[in-house]
């Protein structure tokens, strides 16, 4: 990157008969990037630019230059900051004219909630396709449970083994699919799920899962692979 050129003139002097327009003129297009003569409409020959530029604008020019340190040699950095604002620029249009993204996002709401009862280490979140190991109960609004691996006795604790299942990949309903992509490991939480993203309409009727029904569970995320 070039060295920022010396000041020539002070605002004094360039307001004053003695610095003439195409002194200001060449003294930018030496020292200022491609870009910033673009922009200011500065390119092209000395004295055509002399005759459609008001003084006035060639001093703000000249003072514009130093406040955003525009010089030769910072070419490189101006263009990748051109392309993000491009890109944006091409995004925002493109959500205007109601086109789809490369990258489409989920706006749905979630259909759930979660209420957190035990901390992660909030550090080890499992990960699409991630294979996640769980200790769960489920209930009913009424307080039904219909299902559980969690044991209570000593001897049924020994045999009892975590729910393991691939996470995100529509392997169990999508409350548990979603909710357990926003829980670390260790932690242990409530959920309130939507039918929707239960068993929605059908029910399970082998689980005595009612249609519509809305399901809580408690769920503890024990391990991640």
């Amino acid at each position: 990157m070039a060295a920022e050129p010396a000041r020539q003139w002070s605002d004094e002097q360039l307001r004053g008969e003695e610095v003439a327009k195409k002194d200001i003129i060449q003294f930018l297009q030496q020292n200022a990037s491609a870009t910033f003569l673009g922009e200011h409409k500065l390119m092209g020959n000395i004295k055509n630019v002399a005759k459609t530029a008001k003084k006035e604008t060639l001093i703000t020019a000249y003072s514009h230059l130093y406040e955003t340190k525009r010089f030769k040699g910072t070419e490189c950095a101006e263009n990748v900051t051109q392309q993000f604002k491009d890109v944006k620029l091409e995004a925002a249009q493109d959500k205007a004219k109601g086109k789809k993204a490369e990258v489409t996002v989920n706006e749905e709401p979630p259909k759930y909630t979660k209420t957190m009862l035990q901390k992660g280490d909030k550090i080890n979140f499992p990960k699409k396709g991630d294979t996640v190991h769980c200790w769960y109960t489920g209930t009913l609004e009424d307080g039904t449970v219909f299902d559980s691996n969690v044991a209570s006795g000593s001897k049924k604790k020994k045999a009892a083994k975590p729910l393991s299942f691939k996470v995100g990949v529509g392997k169990v309903i999508r409350g548990w699919d979603e909710a357990l992509l926003t829980m670390s490991k260790g932690e242990k939480a409530r959920l309130h799920i939507e039918s929707d993203w239960g068993y929605g309409k059908k029910g399970h009727p082998e689980a005595k899962i009612p249609p519509n029904a809305k399901l809580i569970f408690e769920v503890e995320l024990a391990d991640i692979e």
